[in-house]
């Protein structure tokens, strides 16, 4: 089985990254390595995460290109020289143009900590919060362009306790990101994951289910 090559896009701490990393390492990502971090803050922690790990990077400032466009086309071809072949945003805080989504169409994603499509965009847990829902959750979609608007792929439900507090949410929100984004990584190196316009079908298999 060949190996899919990930690139991960992240900005902050990297809890996501870790836990895709830790995976692989465990064996629970099938044939899928994490070949490449691209970060946009060259001082945020997932960087020293990235390199404990022995896994390349490229950092960027933004501010030094004169577009968005421009930096984007450096990343397309830094992916291109290592064979990337799926895309995984991890925190990554910044909205991406047609350079990148369209030749990565059906092989970029995100996780999002809501059910899509209710609260999307920033602090979707504090969204949540103000809006009284009971029961909110986290959601792993296609990026196409668009504010969290991509195809549904998984989602799992976290109730809302009473009397909880944001940072308690929070955790539990995490904890659950950084178990079911692997997951979804592990569908796609199996070739498990299909899509038909925005329907998601993900085939049953023996691993990881």
């Amino acid at each position: 089985m060949s190996v899919l090559r990930i690139a991960v896009f992240a900005s902050g701490q990297g809890s996501n990254f870790q836990a895709l990393v830790d995976a692989a390492r465990e064996g629970l990502l099938g044939a899928a390595e994490v070949s490449l971090l691209v970060c946009d803050k060259p001082e945020a922690p997932v960087v020293k995460r990235a390199e404990a790990a022995g896994i390349d990077t490229f950092l960027f400032r933004p501010k030094d290109y004169g577009s968005r466009e421009e930096y984007e086309r450096e990343i397309a071809a830094k992916l291109a020289e290592r064979g990337v072949q799926l895309i995984v945003l991890a925190g990554y805080m910044r909205l991406l143009t047609t350079v990148l989504v369209e030749p990565y169409a059906g092989r970029m994603i995100n996780i999002h900590p809501s059910l899509l499509p209710a609260f999307p965009g920033r602090d979707a847990i504090g969204q949540a919060l103000e809006y009284g829902v009971k029961v909110t959750g986290i959601t792993v979609h296609f990026v196409d362009g668009g504010m969290d608007t991509g195809a549904v792929i998984a989602q799992q439900a976290v109730e809302i306790r009473e009397d909880e507090s944001r940072e308690a949410l929070e955790a539990r929100i995490h904890a659950a990101e950084m178990e079911l984004y692997p997951r979804v990584v592990s569908w796609f190196a199996d070739g498990r994951i299909t899509l038909n316009d925005r329907n998601v079908s993900i085939v049953s298999g023996n691993s990881w289910k």
